[in-house]
């Protein structure tokens, strides 16, 4: 209103001024014009003072906007050095092999030659008599040890992986952990939180992978021992029948004598 005033303050001794210099003028067309034009001004300064308070209010926005980008952080532009190692190591093939592929790679003559460096005696895939006969082992026969033996190795191998694994998987938390203790945005921190997640269940894997090879050894194992005892219990009934059968096939042979003995007299 105040704005209005001032025009119409301004407008009026011009409007008088022209009045002075032309004879013939209409007053209140002049007069309508004039409220016209000061309306159409003030209109102006109206949407002018809308535009100044947008503009204000926009530089309000962006300055709340690079306050909160100061304590967020772009989750765009947080790279993360041990992210592409944990990605690296879950993407990796598991060493260990399963039970069916150690048992099918499974060789007798392996099992009779196998000694672990030296660490026990040699079998040999023959020997001799006393009386100097070379007897051949039969190589199906001794395919349950080597499967112990296959699955054992299978065993050491995934326990070396895992020994190396777990050390560079601990070498990335250690630093992960340094990166938290130094970030200043939470986008870092939430991204960093994601990473050590990660790094602990890649971790826990290593101990599964572990767990699997030595249930894989006390399966084998347990069939092992399962098939001896199913080796003596088909040997004991062979040889209990084959006894039955000597029994009878000796009594029927050599009958006994159910009348005494006579001896002649003369």
């Amino acid at each position: 209103m105040k704005k209005l005033i001032a025009v119409i303050t301004i407008a009026l001794p011009l409007a008088f001024s022209a009045r002075a210099q032309w004879i013939v003028y209409d007053p209140t067309s002049n007069m309508t014009q004039i409220l016209d034009e000061t309306e159409n001004l003030a209109e102006f300064v109206s949407m002018v003072d809308n535009q100044v308070q947008q503009i204000q209010t926009l530089n309000d926005q962006l300055s709340e906007f690079k306050k909160y980008e100061a304590v967020f952080g772009n989750p765009s532009q947080v790279a993360l050095a041990t992210a592409a190692p944990l990605e690296s190591d879950l993407q990796q093939v598991e060493p260990g092999q399963t039970p069916l592929n150690l048992a099918t790679n499974a060789d007798g003559s392996t099992a009779m030659t196998f000694n672990d460096s030296g660490v026990y005696s040699r079998v040999g895939t023959s020997f001799q008599t006393p009386g100097g006969q070379t007897i051949q082992r039969s190589t199906n026969q001794y395919k349950p040890y080597s499967t112990i033996i296959n699955t054992a190795s299978n065993y050491v191998a995934v326990a070396n992986n895992a020994m190396q694994r777990r050390t560079a998987i601990k070498n990335q938390i250690a630093q992960t952990a340094q990166q938290l203790q130094a970030a200043t945005t939470d986008a870092e921190v939430q991204k960093l939180h994601a990473v050590l997640t990660g790094l602990n269940a890649d971790l826990a894997s290593t101990d599964d992978e572990l767990n699997q090879a030595t249930s894989s050894v006390l399966v084998q194992d347990v069939q092992n021992r399962n098939d001896q005892q199913k080796q003596v219990q088909a040997l004991t009934e062979q040889q209990n029948a084959e006894f039955a059968e000597a029994v009878s096939n000796y009594t029927a042979k050599f009958k006994l004598l159910t009348a005494p003995t006579t001896f002649p007299t003369q």
